[in-house]
C-alpha cells in the first residue's frame, strides 16, 4: 500500500511563493492498495491535480472518503474530472449530515446547486454512487478495509483507518485534542469528562499500531489558546498521540494557511528540539504536496 499527498493546507487554499515548497492546496490524499485500488481521502483543491493525473489511467474507479463537509475538505469535488467521463465509477463515502439528517449525497447535491456551480449531477457522465456510514460500518475496497471513528471537531468528522495486507494508514481529518468544556464546579464537568475519556480511548484504539498516522497539526502550542474550540490540533498533541498509540510514522498536515514554508519549517524544528530524543523507529515529518510513501 502507498499514499501520496495532493493537498496539505487547511481552511483555505494559499497558493503563492510563500507556500511553493509544501504546497497551497487543501486536503486530498491518494491511497493505492496493493491491488492498485484507488482510495481518496477528502476532496479539497488538491483533488483537481490528482484528477489530471488520473486522466492518464482510464477508466477511473475511485472510492472517495470524506472526513466532513467543511469547504476546505470538499470544495475540489465538482472539479474531479472523472465525474464528467463516461465509464468512470465514483463512490462517495462519509457520515450523515447531523443538521438535516441527509446522507453523504447532500455534499455533492449542495455544491451542484445552480447558484454555486453551472453543471448539475444529471449532466455528469460517470456512475456516481453513495454510501452513508453509520457507527461501526467498515468498507471493503478490493484488498483493503476502511474503518472509521468519530474525531473531535465542531461537526461530525470521521477519522479513517485503511488496512491492507498487514499495513495500515490512519487519517484524522480535522481533530482537536479533547478538553473539558465545563468548570470544575459545574455539574456537567464530571459526566463530560467521562465522555471525553471514552471517546479518546475509542480513537486511540482505532489508531493503535498504525504504520502511518496523518494528523491535523494546524497550530503551535503558543497559538492554540486563542483558537481553542475551533476544532484543530497542535504539533505537540499530534506527536503525543503518535507516541501513545505506537505509530511507526507521523505525518503533520493541514498546515495553517498564513504560515510560509520557512515559518512551517521553523515551528516543526522547534517541535523536534523540545521533544528530543524521539523513540527509536518513530519517523516524524511535514507533509508536502507530492510526498509519496510506500508502506510495502
Amino acid at each position: 500500500m502507498k499514499f501520496r499527498f495532493w493537498g496539505v493546507r487547511g481552511s483555505i487554499p494559499s497558493p503563492g511563493p510563500r507556500t511553493a515548497r509544501y504546497g497551497g492546496n487543501t486536503t486530498c490524499i491518494e491511497v493505492r492498495t496493493d491491488a492498485e485500488a484507488l482510495i481518496i481521502l477528502d476532496a479539497g483543491t488538491g483533488i483537481f491535480a490528482l484528477a489530471q493525473d488520473l486522466l492518464q489511467r482510464q477508466p477511473v474507479r475511485a472510492n472517495i472518503f470524506i472526513t466532513h463537509s467543511h469547504w476546505d475538505h470538499i470544495h475540489g469535488l465538482p472539479f474531479f474530472t472523472p465525474l464528467f467521463i463516461r465509464g468512470s465509477v465514483v463512490r462517495l463515502h462519509g457520515g450523515p449530515d447531523a443538521a438535516s439528517g441527509s446522507g453523504i449525497e447532500h455534499v455533492l447535491g449542495v455544491q451542484l446547486q445552480n447558484s454555486y456551480f453551472p453543471v448539475s449531477e444529471a449532466q455528469m457522465k460517470a456512475t456516481i454512487e453513495y454510501q452513508t456510514l453509520a457507527a461501526g460500518d467498515c468498507v471493503t475496497v478490493h484488498d483493503a478495509v476502511v474503518d472509521h471513528v468519530v474525531m473531535n471537531h465542531p461537526v461530525t468528522n470521521l477519522g479513517y483507518r485503511i488496512s491492507c495486507n498487514g499495513k495500515s494508514v490512519f487519517f484524522t481529518g480535522d481533530h482537536e485534542q479533547f478538553y473539558n468544556l465545563y468548570l470544575d464546579d459545574d455539574a456537567r464537568h464530571a459526566p463530560y469528562q467521562v465522555e471525553m475519556e471514552q471517546r479518546g480511548r475509542a480513537i486511540d484504539a482505532a489508531m493503535q499500531g498504525v504504520d502511518a498516522l496523518i494528523v491535523d497539526c494546524s497550530y503551535t502550542i503558543e497559538e492554540y489558546p486563542s483558537r481553542q474550540g475551533w476544532g484543530h490540533g497542535t504539533f505537540d498533541a499530534a506527536l503525543a498521540m503518535a507516541l501513545r498509540v505506537g505509530a511507526k510514522a507521523l505525518y503533520c498536515t493541514h498546515h495553517e494557511p498564513t504560515r510560509s514554508d520557512e515559518e512551517l519549517e521553523a515551528v516543526f524544528a522547534q517541535l523536534l528540539a523540545r521533544s528530543a530524543p524521539l523513540p527509536d523507529g518513530l519517523k516524524v515529518c511535514l507533509a508536502y504536496e507530492g510526498l509519496e510513501v510506500d508502506l510495502s
